[in-house]
């Protein structure tokens, strides 16, 4: 990925939406760590009148994006039985939704559904009416119709309309206990400001079952400040200009009311508090220091939280102790703000500890305040049960490996490796015959993904071809891989048999196309092949001419700069730009880089993959940070950017099954790991 932190892993920061049609790709297909997965090469704006069938399509789908609803409906007529005709339908009943009369709007979804029933565009325009319904509260039409939503976790402020909805309904459940499933739906929000969330944070104000206070601070603290103002009006005995004071310049709301402090400065100072932690966690503790006495614990647990939290980001030593100072109360309360992510770093935190070692008591009082959803993450899992096994609780450390060693992610490799486990590949499914793969080119909705994917169009063809994999048997879904891998589209035979539960084919799910010209440069060079493929399944899941949307382009995603410097460096003198996604060329140039950063940071690859994922001054600098060596997992765990960790730990997992699959012997994660001293973080010229 080569130092393109903003433009990576995370679908829901590189896919976000140019409208809600392709909203939301990773939850049905678009592989969440990988931006290549996510943009394929923009086809050009058609400039002359369209002609062939395809660019028709294509100037209608630009027609929609910029609005223009007469071209859309003059070109509608002229696609005639192209099978991708269904989704100009749609966006011209998606420009109704938004521009017609609440009747004309019912009418024009009801039409469409009739005429493409069981479609992904049905429900996904079911999607956009509901969204209309409860912008215009017609919550009876609303229920009606939202039980049919068949991705039901597709959009956050449709949840937040349902979460409304079965708030203010009587269900025989007791009315307190509706509320608080509403505040835990709003809690875990990313997006708490939208329409739909507002309407909700607003009727529990109404009610007296939210703290205005801590919506404001979990909205703040979420960075979504103008909602978080929006809320001024609703504040006891506080006014909107002392909010937008302590939001937006919230050093200079301190230095003016620490001394005098009433009940609502307290709560505005909490706020204020939290932003300045953002920048700066050592003044925020100053100024939490200050006037520690006259907070709560409650009050105290969220403002040395965030600050620890902050602190721990940013890998700063004190991290630990103003965590501490928290005491019980951090990450604890009705709604606190960004609860789950306080207690994830104070774990982190602990796990880094100081010279003397990991804090294992820490991390087990920080598991045991998190929520029962938070707990059942593989990763607090297996951290939890080294801890345990630090305070010499073996059985009840084992019992916890044994409960996630059964599976393929990061953490089940480790905690098989603790239970003595070898690292070994399941036995392979049965081949699906050739009947049963054929049978899948005769799906409608697998040609139409086919087809946008051929246009350029990666994430909407991601999101036909999940939708046609709802509900099918393991057999199924080995053959329909393998019809993807017929088709040559690797990226969809790789999620496709990643959805297996039972029958597993490796072969799919680790693909190693273009085997000898990897192999060739990969030794040229003296990196592990294996290495390099689980590299390239995370960057582009082998899309050849993949683009991100920074401009990371290739197999291996390079950014053109850093193509053009290990061009020259290697002495290629006949490079062009153009030739970046070129298999022989990428392959050579991604590998060159790859031995750069790896000589960088002393041979290590898990310092490597980093490097090449946020840039090698990032990995130099955290390790520079360290209290003393550590685990190659503790360091994993511990990397602050969330797409790089997540990154690290999967191209390091995917690393371990193509060794597996290569050598046909048991393989070891915590080898591949390492452990990583500190370091001072040194100079480096490499991009």
């Amino acid at each position: 990925m080569l130092y393109r932190m903003s433009a990576t892993v995370n679908m829901s920061i590189h896919c976000t939406r140019l409208m809600r049609v392709v909203a939301a790709c990773a939850v049905v297909g678009v592989s969440l760590f990988s931006t290549a997965a996510c943009a394929a090469p923009p086809r050009l704006p058609v400039t002359v009148a369209p002609t062939s069938p395809d660019d028709l399509f294509l100037a209608a789908r630009d027609a929609f994006r910029v609005g223009d609803r007469e071209k859309l409906a003059s070109l509608a007529p002229r696609l005639g039985d192209h099978p991708l005709s269904s989704w100009v339908d749609f966006w011209q009943t998606q420009m109704r939704l938004r521009l017609d009369e609440p009747a004309q709007v019912d009418a024009a979804a009801a039409a469409f559904f009739n005429r493409h029933p069981g479609t992904y565009l049905a429900d996904r325009l079911r999607m956009e009416w509901l969204l209309a319904l409860g912008a215009r509260r017609d919550f009876a039409r609303f229920a009606a119709e939202q039980p049919q939503l068949v991705w039901q976790h597709d959009d956050q402020q449709v949840r937040c309309y349902a979460a409304l909805l079965r708030y203010r309904r009587d269900d025989g459940r007791p009315a307190a206990e509706r509320a608080r499933e509403a505040r835990l739906l709003l809690a875990g929000t990313r997006d708490a400001g939208g329409e739909g969330c507002m309407a909700l944070t607003e009727a529990l104000l109404t009610d007296g079952r939210i703290s205005a206070w801590d919506r404001v601070r979990a909205l703040a603290e979420n960075n979504q400040l103008s909602a978080a103002k929006r809320l001024g009006d609703l504040l006891p005995r506080t006014d909107g200009v002392q909010l937008a004071q302590a939001i937006d310049k919230p050093a200079q709301f301190l230095a003016l009311h620490e001394r005098r402090l009433t009940e609502v400065q307290r709560e505005l100072a909490i706020v204020a508090i939290a932003r300045v932690a953002r920048d700066d966690p050592e003044r925020a503790a100053r100024h939490a220091a200050a006037l520690n006495l006259h907070f709560t614990p409650e009050q105290r647990g969220i403002v040395w939280g965030r600050i620890g939290h902050m602190a721990a980001i940013k890998l700063m030593p004190e991290a630990i102790d103003w965590y501490r100072r928290g005491g019980e109360q951090v990450g604890t309360g009705a709604d606190a703000a960004r609860a789950n992510e306080v207690l994830e770093w104070q774990l982190r935190t602990a796990l880094r500890g100081n010279a003397r070692g990991s804090d294992w008591a820490m991390v087990r009082s920080t598991y045991d305040r998190m929520n029962a959803e938070l707990q059942k993450d593989p990763a607090w899992i297996y951290w939890n049960a080294r801890a345990l096994a630090a305070a010499g609780q073996v059985n009840e450390a084992q019992e916890a490996f044994r409960g996630i060693a059964g599976r393929f992610h990061f953490y089940g490799k480790l905690a098989a490796e603790e239970l003595g486990q070898e690292i070994v590949l399941p036995p392979g499914a049965p081949a699906p015959t050739e009947q049963a793969i054929a049978a899948h080119a005769r799906n409608a909705g697998f040609t139409r993904a086919l087809r946008l994917l051929d246009l350029g169009m990666r994430v909407e063809g991601n999101r036909e071809w999940g939708w046609q994999l709802r509900d099918r048997s393991d057999e199924e879904l080995l053959a329909i891989a393998e019809f993807a891998r017929s088709r040559n589209s690797l990226d969809r035979m790789i999620f496709t048999s990643d959805r297996t539960r039972t029958q597993f084919d490796f072969g799919q799910r680790f693909p190693a196309p273009h085997r000898a010209d990897l192999t060739r440069h990969a030794q040229s060079v003296g990196v592990d092949e294996t290495w390099v493929y689980g590299l390239i399944r995370q960057e582009s899941r082998f899309i050849q001419d993949a683009r991100s949307s920074v401009g990371a382009q290739g197999l291996m995603q390079l950014m053109p700069a850093t193509a053009r410097y290990v061009a020259r460096r290697v002495g290629m003198t006949d490079y062009a730009p153009r030739r970046i996604t070129e298999l022989d060329v990428n392959l050579r140039l991604g590998t060159s880089y790859l031995r750069f950063v790896l000589d960088d940071l002393d041979g290590q690859p898990l310092l490597a993959s980093a490097a090449y994922n946020a840039g090698p001054g990032r990995p130099r600098a955290w390790r520079a940070t360290l209290p003393r060596a550590v685990e190659g997992a503790i360091f994993a765990e511990t990397i602050p950017f969330n797409e790089t960790r997540d990154y690290v730990k999967k191209v390091m997992s995917n690393t371990v099954y193509y060794a597996a699959l290569f050598e046909n012997k048991a393989q070891s994660l915590k080898t591949r790991l390492g452990t990583v001293a500190p370091k001072a973080a040194g100079l480096t010229d490499l991009p």
